[in-house]
């Protein structure tokens, strides 16, 4: 969406490239901050994820600029973005399997969803009033994607809070009997000494 909003390709479309610039920014600081502290198994994953990206990018890039002109750039280019916009919004969607098996909305954080929905939800009111339907399809499908997580949220988040207080007895009930089979321990210790010295 960043070289969709680039002004050879479409014209006054500068907040949706200074928008996906600091994204990708943001997004590329994460990367590499993960990439310092994960296990050398993850960092490969990830370092030929980032190298199938870099290479996407920059074949869209060639393409779009050898390939085609004027309209049918402006095509391409929006295309593209809206099925990587599309994918993007919809990878937290592969812990929804997960949410439901498990009953539980720990994987799935509600400041992410809620934040997916209010973003979506501006951006998919900006491409109705300026008439983009790229923008307009993938914030869409965003907005309706991000609803259903909070929908998920909203039905399993009690079971979280159930699920925490449920650990926390049964922690509170295991200290409770190691407490009590130290103070027999003791006990047992204490009447063998006193035995042992009355003898």
């Amino acid at each position: 969406m960043n070289r969709y909003g680039l002004p050879f390709i479409t014209s006054n479309n500068i907040l949706i490239a200074t928008i996906n610039g600091a994204g990708a920014a943001i997004e590329l600081i994460y990367v590499l901050i993960f990439f310092l502290y994960a296990p050398n198994k993850q960092k490969a994953k990830i370092l030929a994820m980032l190298i199938l990206v870099i290479l996407g990018f920059a074949a869209t890039a060639v393409i779009s600029v050898l390939a085609f002109h004027g309209k049918n750039r402006q095509l391409f280019c929006g295309t593209a973005a809206t099925i990587f916009s599309i994918v993007m919004y919809a990878s937290p969607m592969s812990i929804i399997r997960l949410v439901v098996k498990t009953k539980s909305v720990e994987y799935m954080p509600f400041f992410l969803s809620f934040a997916v929905v209010v973003s979506c939800s501006c951006w998919f009111t900006y491409a109705m009033l300026g008439m983009d339907p790229f923008v307009g399809i993938s914030t869409g499908v965003g907005l309706a994607l991000g609803i259903v997580q909070l929908i998920l949220y909203f039905i399993y988040c009690d079971k979280k809070i159930l699920n925490k207080k449920t650990t926390a007895t049964d922690e509170s009930q295991q200290n409770m009997g190691n407490g009590y089979r130290n103070n027999v321990k003791c006990n047992n210790d204490e009447k063998q000494s006193n035995f042992h010295e009355q003898v």
